[in-house]
């Protein structure tokens, strides 16, 4: 082999080697968590995560087999449910640019039997409807959308996954949405299936699964639910390595925050820290870097703001992103809002409108195939002389932005939360995490919102409640320190693999209850109900 056809392979070698490794010592756990837990006793919690991975360890993959380890160290009986071939086309096995593609069950289950190694393991496998499979033929996109087989759901349940693979909520009724919209289908049918037959067998005390809005999982918790059975979701959370694990909507992320709960001395100094290094754009999540770094607002901008009697930043989310299910209230989509938002633009040409794309509808990947950047275009909304827009690529500082705004508009993103820490008035059009406790303006409904909008717009001041700034301190501390379960001792970055992790070196004994708050945590919260809370 010659030395330049060396080096082009050596990196995947390199990653096939890495992770050969990590397999081998999540075997090697594996084998003591089975050697070392007692007698299982009583009834058993539900493991299912079908859409974390396909082969190596993710974040929400992580979170859920350190937590079923744990528990099983505790005594309690857990089973696993996952996948073997059972789905014509999964979530992560879709190749968005070749919907005919088949997924890598191979390499997945390989995966799953690693993970899953001296646990009780529950496979499903393909089976085919020819009842169903008669009925979705020829059927539009719209009425896939609203499709139920023997009352079940199955078009509500994967239309959220179809939005997030094809990257756009608005779905264009052709052969690729239309074969993806079935696929889903018929593997949301063939999950609902096996695991009610699964429940017929073993009534768990609880069910853990991923975030309850990708389909394989949104399926399982309807099953559940439909029997009563306590769901517990999990997702991602602002901290490194961190998870937020709650009974509720994960991709939602509501907390509950004690009526009288307020910031010591040093806790206001905890949460200053993070803020700084927030406002600098150092920060992750999910293990994916956004910002490389921050761009202060340059001469040429700050010479054209000079010249509007006032400045107003918009900043929009991404279309597909899960959050958008729970954040469609005022308006039926974020689309719809910025529609409203134009109309403002057009009709205050005093005011310098700054449109922000989110950095996460350019990532590489995952691009928005129903982009902001696409509206603007098929809008003309850069023939408004009194409108710039800032692409998803662009570093230029957010919260320069802020602090120039004569108010902030949001639909339903963080940068809204933030906004308020500094201070700003924020008219908020989406439901948000933080949208239930006082800490922006949120409309009762779209008409009072386009009142406070016009409102805000000719006031020659706004009056911000300092409650607001003080709540959006008490949140996101509780947020990042109470509600954000920490991992960071068991896991660090892949050194190959962004966005996925691997396990640090440990014992078994380091993930018993009462050797680790996280898994003490964890037990209370799955087995006793109690909050995902970390003690202060």
């Amino acid at each position: 082999m010659n030395r330049l056809k060396f080096n082009r392979l050596w990196p995947g070698i390199r990653r096939r080697i890495n992770r050969y490794q990590q397999d081998r010592q999540i075997l090697k756990l594996a084998i003591d968590i089975d050697l070392n837990s007692p007698v299982p006793d009583g009834e058993p919690v539900v493991f299912f995560n079908a859409s974390t991975r396909l082969s190596g360890l993710s974040l929400n993959a992580a979170f859920a087999l350190l937590s079923s380890w744990s528990l099983r160290l505790a005594g309690v009986p857990v089973v696993y449910f996952y996948c073997q071939r059972g789905m014509p086309l999964c979530v992560l096995g879709t190749n968005n640019n070749d919907i005919g593609m088949a997924p890598p069950c191979a390499e997945c289950v390989k995966q799953s039997r690693v993970l899953f190694s001296g646990g009780e393991a529950v496979s499903f496998d393909p089976v085919s409807d020819a009842d169903l499979l008669e009925k979705l033929r020829d059927m539009p996109v719209p009425a896939l959308e609203e499709f139920k087989f023997h009352d079940v759901p199955l078009g509500e349940l994967v239309l959220p996954s179809v939005r997030w693979i094809l990257r756009r909520y608005h779905l264009q009724d052709d052969a690729p949405t239309r074969q993806v919209f079935t696929r889903y289908i018929e593997g949301a049918w063939n999950i609902y299936i096996s695991f009610s037959n699964l429940l017929d067998q073993v009534y768990p005390q609880a069910i853990v699964l991923f975030n309850g809005i990708s389909y394989p999982e949104a399926t399982a918790r309807w099953v559940a639910r439909q029997r009563g059975i306590r769901v517990v979701t999990h997702e991602v959370c602002l901290q490194p390595f961190s998870a937020f694990f709650t009974t509720g909507d994960a991709t939602l992320r509501a907390i509950q925050i004690p009526e009288h709960f307020e910031l010591s001395a040093e806790q206001n100094e905890q949460l200053d820290h993070y803020l700084e290094q927030r406002f600098m754009g150092n920060f992750k999540m999910a293990g994916v870097k956004f910002w490389a770094g921050m761009e202060s607002l340059d001469e040429t901008f700050l010479k054209r703001a000079g010249q509007f009697k006032q400045v107003v930043p918009v900043f929009s989310n991404v279309i597909f992103d899960t959050s958008q299910s729970h954040a469609n209230t005022l308006f039926p989509h974020m689309f719809a809002w910025l529609d409203c938002v134009s109309e403002m633009m057009r009709a205050h040409p005093e005011t310098l409108f700054v449109l922000r794309a989110h950095p996460d509808e350019g990532r590489p990947g995952k691009e928005s195939r129903e982009s902001v950047a696409e509206w603007v275009r098929e809008k003309g909304i850069l023939q408004y002389p009194n409108v710039v827009f800032i692409e998803s690529t662009r570093r230029a500082s957010s919260y320069d932005l802020i602090r120039r705004s004569k108010f902030v508009m949001i639909y339903n993103s963080t940068i809204g939360l933030e906004a308020s820490l500094l201070n700003a008035a924020v008219l908020c059009a989406g439901r948000s995490r933080f949208t239930d406790y006082p800490t922006v303006y949120f409309p009762e409904n779209r008409q009072a919102y386009e009142k406070m909008a016009e409102a805000f717009l000719q006031a020659d001041t706004i009056e911000v409640p300092e409650i607001f700034r003080q709540n959006a301190r008490r949140y996101l501390y509780f947020e990042l320190f109470r509600a954000s379960i920490p991992f960071s001792k068991f896991l660090e970055e892949d050194a190959y693999w962004q966005g996925y992790t691997r396990l640090k070196n440990f014992s078994w004994e380091a993930l018993l209850p009462e050797n680790s708050t996280t898994m003490n945590t964890l037990y209370e919260g799955i087995i006793l109900d109690k909050p995902f809370l970390n003690e202060i």
